[in-house]
């Protein structure tokens, strides 16, 4: 991890933190698991921890003023909006720019690594996979 990501991170209060950390450690297993995705670079990007790809779009990771901590994509994509149609109902969403998280608990793997993996291939497939 880049020490000014850690930084970052390590500011957190404590639930923040650990759903960050929780967050971060699916984006880095899906990506690696992930051909289509490619390297991934991490680092800050609007003082957030940051996952981007040369074939996707930026994921970030931090606080939310709605929760405690959450998963944004860029908003002008169709990355939040085609994961809640493929999932209706199952997470709290804000409109097109975040999946939001009160606790790691809520974090559900297997559902949430398409959203990763969609995002971080988004310029090659435009739909989730």
């Amino acid at each position: 991890m880049p020490p000014e990501v850690a930084r970052v991170i390590n500011g957190y209060a404590q639930p923040t933190r650990d759903g960050v950390h929780h967050l971060r450690r699916l984006i880095l297993q899906t990506a690696k698991t992930a051909t289509e995705v490619g390297p991934i670079e991490e680092a800050l990007r609007w003082g957030q921890p940051a996952y981007l790809t040369r074939k996707g779009s930026t994921l970030r990771i931090g606080p939310h003023r709605d929760a405690s901590f959450a998963l944004f994509a860029h908003c002008q994509s169709t990355i939040i909006a085609s994961y809640a149609q493929a999932f209706p109902g199952w997470d709290q969403i804000d409109g097109n720019r975040a999946v939001l998280f009160d606790s790691p608990n809520q974090i559900e793997p297997q559902r949430l690594s398409h959203l990763i993996r969609h995002a971080l291939s988004y310029h090659v497939t435009r739909k989730l996979v």
